[in-house]
């Protein structure tokens, strides 16, 4: 088997990560109630448990945020499966407007001010939490948790995805290993 087919048969980190976080909010309601909490930095810690479990390194902020804010969105969201919605077109779609509403683009706007990971983590946990409320469908969370790592590596690349993703273009992603 060639190392492409190795690729595409095997999952990444960032969907191994995903299905395990969903598996475990089905499956058990206190470890869903403690990931619900772990987007806020006061509250964070009571997901370490389930985090370190998952092999993520606690010390080193760039490894943990990106997987804390996705648990986090996971947890709130309810959702059963990884979904299809990408960042950009959740926020536009939660307004009537869509990619029009002021509103939408003010969200999009301070998102793409963000030039460290820490920052761009905390202004998504409304967001994210205005998108599970108002489009009714899941985000597609792989992907965004492949953004985030990658974020303090290639942030005008992930803040350029996200602006395409808002207005409607073709959006290539960063591969997994870029990173």
């Amino acid at each position: 088997m060639s190392t492409e087919e190795q690729s595409v048969a095997a999952p990444s980190r960032d969907q191994r990560f995903v299905e395990a976080i969903l598996q475990r909010c089905a499956k058990d309601k206190g470890q869903a109630a403690r990931l619900r909490r772990a987007d806020n930095p006061a509250t964070e810690y009571q997901s370490w448990e389930v985090l370190g479990a998952l092999g993520i390194d606690l010390e080193r902020d760039y490894q943990r945020l990106p997987f804390v804010t996705v648990a986090a969105a996971i947890a709130k969201s309810k959702a059963t499966t990884n979904g299809k919605l990408s960042l950009g077109r959740a926020i536009a779609g939660c307004y009537e407007d869509g990619r029009e509403s002021s509103q939408a683009k003010a969200r999009l706007r301070r998102l793409l001010a963000c030039d460290e990971l820490a920052e761009a983590c905390r202004i998504l946990r409304p967001i994210l939490t205005l998108v599970d409320s108002k489009t009714g469908q899941p985000l597609d969370f792989v992907r965004l948790l492949r953004q985030l790592r990658n974020f303090p590596f290639h942030t005008q690349s992930i803040k350029a995805q996200w602006a395409q993703e808002f207005y409607g273009q073709p959006v290539e992603s960063v591969q997994e290993g870029a990173a």
